[in-house]
């Protein structure tokens, strides 16, 4: 994979590990790639004390088009929501000027001592209005 300059955004040509025996990407290969381009994201933001632990609490994937063996992608990770204990990643693969997919992951916080649901921190929350879609 091949970071752009904005956190988030990588370019990756289809390896042929990632595909079925008729050429098409697999679908959980999508989400892997999602998930690595949010962590890419997720190391740019400010630090912050008693930072929460996050886990994801829902992943979706929504598919237009199958991605082939060797064909270019970008995958762009975007802030959807931000809710009190929660964020929602909207990642969206694109390959030339079309839509191949979008997959929805939604973080949840909470507290490292007892894992109970924690609040956001506002200097977390600021951070990530400038990138909400």
């Amino acid at each position: 994979m091949s970071e752009s300059k904005r956190p988030g955004v990588t370019e990756i040509r289809v390896p042929f590990r990632d595909v079925d025996m008729n050429g098409k990407m697999f679908l959980a290969s999508y989400i892997s790639y999602a998930e690595s381009v949010i962590a890419s994201f997720w190391s740019a933001r400010p630090d912050v004390d008693d930072e929460p632990l996050y886990s994801a609490s829902k992943i979706s994937c929504m598919l237009h088009r199958p991605l082939h063996h060797d064909e270019p992608a970008i995958f762009t990770a975007a802030i959807d929501k931000i809710g009190v204990r929660s964020i929602g990643f909207l990642v969206s693969i694109d390959t030339g000027e079309e839509r191949a997919a979008e997959v929805e992951i939604i973080w949840q916080a909470h507290n490292g001592e007892d894992q109970s649901p924690a609040s956001l921190p506002e200097e977390t929350r600021d951070w990530l209005y400038g990138f909400l879609d």
